[in-house]
């Protein structure tokens, strides 16, 4: 059977200077992870492809050329109405459940792990989607490059050819998220009469922004009426992905017994344009700041290193396809195995540069 799927021409692509280019470590899924060379917008994009016919035998083609291709794969865009509807009502539900009524109201611990569990089960459909629908190919070019290499004619040897996409303009920064995988990729096609073959390389991109002008502090007070009130305060609201975010948390009343208390990283991705637009949160980090109930007029001091954690820069409307923002969630756990809703909603996504 192996003969019949096999290619009867081996292709490799090699990009210049791959002694001098930085390495990406990217992160592909959960257990996976792979190297692609850095480049930078505005840069060329060169190198050279040797096409190779297998056993020394002939190979007629049609032509060959190479490409130099920017994609958005999303997940919804293969969604009919129906399932659409199915999973807006899904996280409708299971995010009513967990944080209705007042911002005074206690969510019950014996509450969440029936929600939590409905998430895993969502995140196990909709990441088996995703792969699915990726290896489908069905995405948007927004760049799109070409050069012929070789005319329609035979190949009995080895041929290399050279390719050269001079100061390519790269408006988008790569991105590998929970349902949108924005690449950039050499594509090398040899046109055959029965079926073509095709090899791809990927490259990986950064878009250095300049620092805001503007940063200004973010304060703010939330609490359970007439039984707790605290203030949280962070130096800025715009990070750079190696910053450090320094800010404290002051307890003004407590009449509850807090068991302790916990800050998360959340990153949350918009799929789609409205009305048919899909959020999904993942949380990137969640550790204990404080152990134990604390008194009034405590202050606990936050000193959280970004450097660390797979972050990315926060995206605004890319390409109308999606966005991607960053949460700051505070959650305080009591002794009477309660706890208060994620504060997600109410504190301003952190800008990340």
């Amino acid at each position: 059977m192996s003969y019949f799927f096999s290619t009867p021409v081996d292709i490799d692509i090699v990009l210049d200077d791959p002694d001098d280019r930085t390495m990406v470590d990217v992160k592909l899924d959960k257990n996976r992870r792979e190297k692609a060379p850095l480049y930078m917008d505005g840069e060329s994009v060169k190198g050279a492809v040797t096409v190779r016919p297998k056993d020394g035998k002939r190979l007629e083609h049609t032509g060959i050329k190479v490409q130099f291709i920017g994609t958005i794969g999303t997940q919804l865009d293969h969604y009919d109405q129906q399932q659409s509807s199915i999973f807006r009502s899904r996280r409708s539900s299971s995010s009513s459940s967990f944080a209705s009524g007042p911002l005074g109201l206690l969510t019950p611990q014996w509450n969440l792990p029936a929600i939590r569990l409905g998430l895993q089960q969502r995140r196990q459909v909709t990441d088996g989607l995703v792969e699915m629908f990726f290896d489908r190919g069905n995405h948007y070019e927004f760049l799109s490059l070409n050069q012929e290499l070789a005319a329609p004619g035979e190949l009995q040897h080895p041929q290399t050819f050279d390719f050269n996409f001079k100061n390519v303009e790269k408006q988008y920064e790569s991105y590998n998220g929970i349902n949108v995988k924005l690449r950039y990729f050499v594509r090398v096609t040899v046109s055959r009469r029965m079926a073509d073959v095709i090899r791809e390389k990927d490259i990986w991109v950064y878009s250095y922004r300049i620092p805001p002008e503007m940063n200004s502090s973010i304060k703010m007070d939330v609490g359970i009426e007439d039984c707790l009130h605290i203030e949280f305060e962070y130096s800025k609201s715009k990070y750079h992905l190696k910053d450090v975010i320094v800010g404290r948390i002051y307890f003004l009343l407590v009449r509850l017994k807090i068991k302790h208390m916990e800050l998360s990283i959340i990153r949350r991705e918009t799929t789609g344009a409205a009305p048919n637009q899909y959020n999904e949160s993942e949380t990137l980090v969640r550790f204990e700041i404080m152990d134990g109930s604390p008194s009034r007029g405590e202050t606990i001091p936050i000193r959280l290193f970004l450097g660390g954690f797979d972050l990315t820069p926060t995206f605004r409307d890319v390409n109308k396809k999606f966005s991607t923002r960053y949460y700051l969630s505070l959650v305080l756990i009591d002794e009477g195995k309660f706890s208060t809703p994620p504060l997600v909603s109410t504190i301003p996504h952190l800008h990340l540069y």
